[in-house]
């Protein structure tokens, strides 16, 4: 009963309160069973992100210590007359400020070492179900957490990304893809189940057959319907290690022959297609022989002046066999017979053994590298695009032989297909019209070096420079991980979806109260009018 009140007493504080001139001192009365913090540390840790373009300061930070302490803050938000703003925040890997909010409270979902510092338990920890292959996992759960608890049980998930220290909940929100998506789609279409936080503060179950319409919502909707925090994850039996391999084209029609080729294999059986097609875009001899590429031996780097075509540009193609010790035997001649048909340069093959958690783990060991350089913390104007199939072509060269050119660049440019039948259409996750589209993903650091070319204004300056030849040159290129501040540009994005997606938002948070950090909707509170204004 204490807390109760205590509860009400506190919303009612937050109601008079909330506001410009709001006391964050007054949100340390919200009774919940984690902690609702002020302090200074923790709203600055709140107000930055992984892209660190933005820095925006919450009036508060709530490390939850259940789904209930969530609903009662969405719920208290959702009660006001006055209203306040609620950002669910993972791991902070967003580029552009989404999950930020300057007139409200963040709530920290993966807690970590902040939760700890706190003295707060440690939720729930996945529970996996051999019998059921599933494994049951709090929003805020990382990925790499989660591959070692059902590594435990001789079990992973389908689909991953490429980095593992991202929240479950933040993936799920946007889609979720890595080489595996050819085969089993992104990581929202293996998700048997949620539990969502929606933006009236009530806790939702929902799945295919209950709250269908929720589940779907959810699922790539940029954490516009709700919070989740709960998932419950389609797993398969985990291999024990991975041929993984490497092989460079000059020939930008040819490697994408290839890598077309190889993800239409997707309905064969085990033996007979790669578990994972990925590939990337090699504009310098820098990239190839440093980050992400201490797979070369550092003995023999390679000279892309030596094998290059027209453009000095190659492409490399990266693909994975997964086997453990029952096939172990005849993975030689599976990768043997898979790359017969393919048509790379044949002094370029690269390939490594190594277990299969090493492999998921890869990008976090060049993370550690990065950061004993101090090359982590600087600022990401990452930029990620969905391009159909058939205007690749014309990507390749107006982009990487074109705006790119020779540049020294300082990241990654990844470039692989996708099966659009691999993705459920009823979710809000965005692809483009053709049934293979490809993620061209530039993950460039801007430094602070003197070279011009490798400056956060020139970088930014060059992501404008290709949205703009894609649109004047008609390729209707999806922004995955978008980042838009107009109402028409959210509108072409979603395309068809709009009207649906409008539909959701004016259902499941109809005071526009969640997420506002991706500038889709303002809060209802912001408008002069009083009524719900989604502009």
């Amino acid at each position: 009963m204490t807390t109760k009140l205590l509860l009400t007493f506190a919303i009612c504080r937050l109601i008079v309160t909330v506001g410009l001139t709001v006391d964050p001192s007054e949100l340390l009365l919200l009774g919940v069973d984690g902690q609702l913090s002020v302090d200074p540390f923790e709203v600055e840790t709140a107000s930055l992100d992984f892209g660190l373009l933005t820095r925006v300061e919450p009036m508060a930070v709530l490390h939850p210590g259940s789904a209930d302490d969530i609903a009662r803050l969405v719920r208290a938000a959702y009660i006001s007359s006055h209203g306040f703003t609620v950002s669910a925040r993972g791991h902070g890997h967003s580029i552009n400020g989404q999950a930020q909010t300057s007139n409200g409270v963040v709530i920290e979902m993966s807690g970590g070492s902040r939760g700890s510092r706190l003295g707060l338990r440690k939720l729930d920890k996945p529970q996996v179900s051999v019998k059921e292959k599933h494994v049951e996992v709090w929003g805020g759960e990382l990925w790499i957490d989660v591959l070692r608890s059902t590594l435990e049980h001789g079990l992973a998930p389908k689909s991953w990304t490429d980095y593992l220290y991202l929240s479950v909940g933040g993936t799920l929100s946007n889609g979720g893809i890595s080489g595996q998506a050819f085969n089993h789609g992104p990581q929202i279409s293996n998700v048997y189940e949620l539990d969502v936080v929606t933006g009236k503060g009530e806790i939702l179950a929902c799945s295919e057959e209950k709250n269908s319409d929720l589940f779907h919502a959810v699922l790539g909707g940029l954490g516009q319907f709700g919070i989740i925090t709960r998932a419950r994850i389609a797993l398969e039996p985990a291999p024990q290690r991975v041929r993984w391999i490497r092989v460079l084209y000059s020939n930008f029609s040819t490697f994408t022959r290839d890598q077309e080729h190889l993800i239409s294999l997707h309905g064969n059986p085990t033996s007979r297609k790669f578990d994972y097609v990925e590939g990337f875009v090699i504009v310098d001899e820098g990239l190839i022989n440093n980050w992400r590429s201490s797979f070369f031996s550092p003995r023999n780097p390679v000279k892309i002046s030596s094998i290059a075509g027209n453009g000095g540009v190659l492409y490399c193609l990266e693909i994975t066999k997964n086997y453990d010790e029952s096939t172990a035997g005849t993975i030689d001649q599976e990768v043997e017979a898979l790359m017969k048909g393919l048509n790379f340069i044949p002094s370029s093959v690269f390939t490594t053994d190594l277990p299969y958690i090493d492999f998921l783990d890869r990008v976090h060991k060049a993370e550690l590298k990065l950061r004993a350089k101090g090359l982590w913390e600087v600022p990401h104007p990452w930029l990620n695009l969905f391009v159909p199939k058939s205007r690749m072509a014309d990507l390749d060269r107006g982009v990487f032989k074109g705006i790119l050119g020779n540049n020294k660049t300082s990241g990654p440019i990844l470039i692989y297909p996708m099966n659009k039948s691999k993705w459920d259409q009823r979710s809000s996750a965005v692809t483009p019209d053709e049934d293979v589209f490809y993620l061209v993903a530039l993950l460039r650091s801007a430094l602070d070096n003197g070279e011009e070319t490798q400056s956060l204004e020139y970088l930014t300056n060059q992501n404008h420079k290709i949205l703009r030849f894609c649109d004047d040159a008609g390729i209707k290129v999806k922004q995955y991980l978008p980042h838009y501040t107009t109402q028409e540009e959210w509108m072409d994005h979603f395309g068809d979806k709009w009207d649906q997606f409008y539909r959701r938002k004016m259902e499941f948070d109809p005071r526009h109260l969640l997420a506002t950090g991706q500038r889709i909707f303002n809060p209802s509170f912001t408008s002069s009018s009083g009524t719900v204004s989604p502009w």
